[in-house]
């Protein structure tokens, strides 16, 4: 299992609610019922517990440990009222799942009875239960994600038109480490949702991350970061209202960085943004001015999951 799908599965627990999820077809027995007709029901409608109930009221609860303690005792024809707990935890349609985990990891019991606001037994709810509850709901969130992603694919088929992209634009504020990283996030998203190769989506991530961080902390007065996507490749577009770009090629060495020391302290401009950008970028383009600030475009192209490497570097102006 994956560490996405134990995730979504911990969210789960906590939406799940007992009432959508428990049994409410309930085998019960009465305290004068002998163990003997508790041992028939159970072997023959495959249960481990049984509630019991006197004059329709909630009395106690009868297991299999129990019908095991009857067997040893040799006792089958004695009262389930012999034999049965009567330290009973009871659950609320309206609870969620996540409170019946907690008392079955605090005791031993195995099966919870759920009642409504007048006490009365509506349904039992057990591990078991929980655990299909879950894979329902779970093959539900998998089933509208492949819907979506689906039509979300096919999006570029059912658009008439010469040329079809999908525009995403992004402002990128100077300075601002509380949010940075924000946008590329988004991007990543997208790609995801869109159904775009994950070896595609993680060198886009790297460009755009990249990218933004430059804006980031080079800018003078933050940029943009724009991504256009069509059906055969995906162009990233990073403008840097700055003071440019000196020189491209020095730039492009790994290690150098113009960004101060505080900045550095703090973990970024260690000097392998372009480097990095370039290994990823099917092809890099970089027009940079002393006052306008820089334009760094990237292309990938989609049907190039792991890259060629055909780099092309605009010289500096």
């Amino acid at each position: 299992m994956t560490p996405i799908e134990v995730q979504k599965i911990q969210e789960l627990v906590y939406e799940l609610k007992i009432g959508d999820i428990m049994t409410r077809r309930v085998f019960t027995v009465a305290p004068t019922t002998a163990m003997r007709e508790v041992r028939d029901l159970m072997r023959d409608h495959r249960i481990s517990g049984l509630p019991v109930l006197a004059d329709n009221n909630l009395a106690g609860i009868i297991s299999i440990q129990d019908l095991i303690h009857a067997l040893e005792e040799n006792a089958l024809d004695a009262p389930v009222s012999r034999y049965m707990s009567t330290t009973l935890y009871t659950m609320s349609e309206r609870d969620f799942a996540v409170r019946a985990l907690s008392v079955f990891a605090k005791t031993t019991v195995g099966r919870l009875p759920v009642v409504d606001d007048d006490g009365r037994l509506v349904g039992v709810i057990s591990r078991g239960d929980i655990t299909r509850g879950l894979l329902k709901a779970l093959e539900k969130v998998y089933q509208e994600e492949e819907i979506r992603r689906y039509r979300v694919r096919h999006v570029f088929e059912d658009i008439v038109s010469d040329q079809t992209s999908l525009i995403l634009r992004y402002d990128v504020p100077y300075r601002d480490f509380t949010r940075a990283g924000r946008a590329s996030s988004q991007l990543k998203q997208t790609l995801n949702r869109l159904g775009i190769d994950p070896r595609i989506v993680r060198r886009v991530a790297i460009v755009s991350y990249e990218a933004e961080m430059n804006i980031v902390i080079h800018s003078t007065n933050g940029g943009n970061l724009v991504a256009e996507i069509s059906p055969d490749l995906i162009v990233i577009v990073a403008y840097d209202r700055g003071p440019g770009i000196q020189d491209v090629e020095q730039a492009m060495q790994p290690g150098f960085s113009t960004a101060p020391d505080w900045i550095r302290e703090m973990g970024f401009g260690a000097g392998m943004g372009l480097a990095n950008i370039k290994s990823c970028a099917d092809q890099l383009h970089i027009d940079s001015w002393p006052l306008p600030g820089t334009r760094l475009e990237a292309i990938i192209h989609l049907n190039r999951p792991e890259g060629k490497g055909t780099d092309e570097i605009e010289p500096n102006r």
